[in-house]
């Protein structure tokens, strides 16, 4: 992999505290690879041979069952997946594709093994990502069992509206249909529930939202830190 690379995946705070020497050593099996949209990177139930790295684009987890499929969850740059299955030599819970275009990453799991081994530091680190990773789950599950389907989009788009900076409108990261999915609901659902928030200052334009009314959406959704910042 070429060393350009190296400053951005170095950004992640598992790999910050690594010496050169343990990083080099650890990116010496790795490669980077681009994928157009729609493409399968990962399937449930596969063994975990590669840790992956987003560097550009944008990646869905999904997992399916008895004919059924969900979004788990949405990866953007920068960050890894699926750790936990690669330091536990496991399959793949979920399966992984990409959205856009994306630029990724991948690190043979058994180097990652290898180096959680060694380096103490490193094992912290890792120790350290999968506990924010339990923690969001935990707070994906809240969000799921504690609110209604109406409140689980306002604050979701409460959310998305803060990463959109200042601005009161913002575009969707995905399409509606996989919106539902992530949030729990039946498009459907999702689209009674886009009209229920317009007396709350919510306007769809398609794919583009704005909040008119922040206050009030806010009133109504009663946004919680041990819910929906994702963060801490």
């Amino acid at each position: 992999m070429p060393e350009s690379y190296y400053p951005d995946i170095k950004t992640l705070d598992l790999f910050a505290g690594l010496t050169d020497e343990r990083f080099a050593q650890l990116m010496r099996g790795s490669y980077v690879q681009n994928f157009p949209p729609h493409v399968e990177l990962i399937t449930e139930g596969d063994p975990a041979n590669f840790l992956h790295i987003i560097l550009s684009g944008a990646v869905e987890l999904f997992a399916s069952w008895n004919g059924r499929e969900t979004s788990m969850a949405a990866i953007r740059p920068i960050s890894t997946f699926i750790l936990a299955a690669t330091i536990k030599d496991a399959r793949y819970l979920m399966s992984a594709r990409t959205l856009d275009k994306s630029r990724l990453v991948l690190i043979p799991s058994q180097d990652v093994r290898n180096l959680f081994d060694e380096d103490q530091g490193f094992a912290r680190a890792i120790v350290t990502e999968l506990a924010q990773c339990y923690r969001s789950t935990i707070k994906s599950q809240k969000d799921l069992k504690l609110r209604t389907s109406l409140e689980r989009l306002a604050n979701y788009l409460l959310r998305q509206q803060a990463r959109a900076g200042t601005t009161p409108d913002f575009e969707l990261p995905f399409e509606k249909r996989k919106l539902a999915s992530f949030l729990g609901m039946t498009p459907e659902n999702l689209s009674r529930a886009f009209k229920g928030l317009k007396p709350y200052g919510v306007v769809v334009d398609g794919s583009r939202i704005a909040i008119t009314d922040r206050a009030e959406l806010e009133a109504f959704a009663r946004p919680c830190a041990l819910i929906d910042d994702y963060s801490t």
